[in-house]
């Protein structure tokens, strides 16, 4: 199985999730569909938003009831609105905000369009960025609020092909360390999952595809095993993980050796 690497203060009472209102977006498929189904089993009251209107039903149906669903675009402020109001209206109130709604693409910076880093830069920064200061009021008034921002071990390594989705999670991941004070006097807790390759529906969500590098073709984690060791983290009340194994080795040898990392990714150039 494979570990997660985690950080944060490792004393103190757990937090405890059955009960808790949240919003989880992405979550017709991969890590958000993995997300969603743990946390309805252990009681969570949640509200559901994806762009996938088909896919949404099809998840309704194998949850059963307690659940809100909502069929937009996160990047939609109107949607992120409703988003809140609806948790709000249906739940009374709201605990835990989930950020996992995400897109990539594939190619040489310098022989794409310029559209494309814009795009991603709205999906993977400003709709979690928007969400967490729409949201904040209802958290601060919320049980014991958490918001959980999944970025990714290309927030803490670029890599070629990948250019404008390792911007946009550096830029997350930047966001998360500067804004958690902020959110920790309102008492709200921030955690940053940073997965590397998982088995998800990912490569669906590639915006754009000019040549696709070694690595993506890889097998990854099991969805399951992030949504898991995500919640884990949360209870433990973590600020950052990486849940991959393989992401952890290639994070920590960039951070002793990054002249070795560079060295081997100088051949995709």
């Amino acid at each position: 199985m494979p570990l997660a690497l985690a950080t944060g203060w490792p004393f103190g009472p757990g937090r405890s999730l059955a009960g808790k209102r949240a919003i989880v977006t992405g979550a017709s498929s991969g890590i958000g569909r993995e997300l969603a189904g743990q946390l309805h089993g252990i009681g969570v009251r949640l509200l559901l938003l994806s762009r996938n209107e088909e896919k949404l039903a099809e998840l309704g149906q194998s949850l059963g009831g307690g659940s809100e669903f909502l069929a937009g675009d996160v990047t939609d402020p109107s949607v992120r609105r409703e988003a809140i109001e609806r948790a709000e209206q249906a739940f009374g109130g709201l605990d835990l905000l989930f950020n996992n709604a995400g897109a990539g693409a594939y190619g040489r910076f310098i022989e794409v369009s310029p559209d494309r880093l814009r795009r991603l830069m709205e999906v993977n920064l400003f709709a979690p960025a928007e969400f967490i200061r729409e949201a904040a009021p209802a958290l601060a008034a919320g049980d014991d609020p958490a918001v959980v921002n999944v970025g990714s071990i290309l927030g803490c390594r670029g890599l070629p092909f990948s250019s404008e989705y390792c911007s946009s999670k550096f830029a997350l991941h930047g966001l998360s360390e500067a804004i958690r004070p902020e959110l920790k006097a309102k008492g709200i807790d921030l955690l940053v999952v940073a997965p590397g390759t998982t088995e998800t529906g990912f490569k669906q969500n590639v915006i754009d595809q000019q040549g696709t590098p070694p690595w993506a073709r890889r097998g990854g984690v099991p969805a399951e095993h992030v949504a898991r060791a995500t919640l884990h983290a949360l209870r433990r009340r973590r600020r950052f993980i990486i849940p991959n194994t393989q992401g952890w080795a290639m994070v920590t040898a960039n951070r002793f050796a990054p002249w070795l990392v560079d060295r081997v990714l100088d051949r995709y150039g």
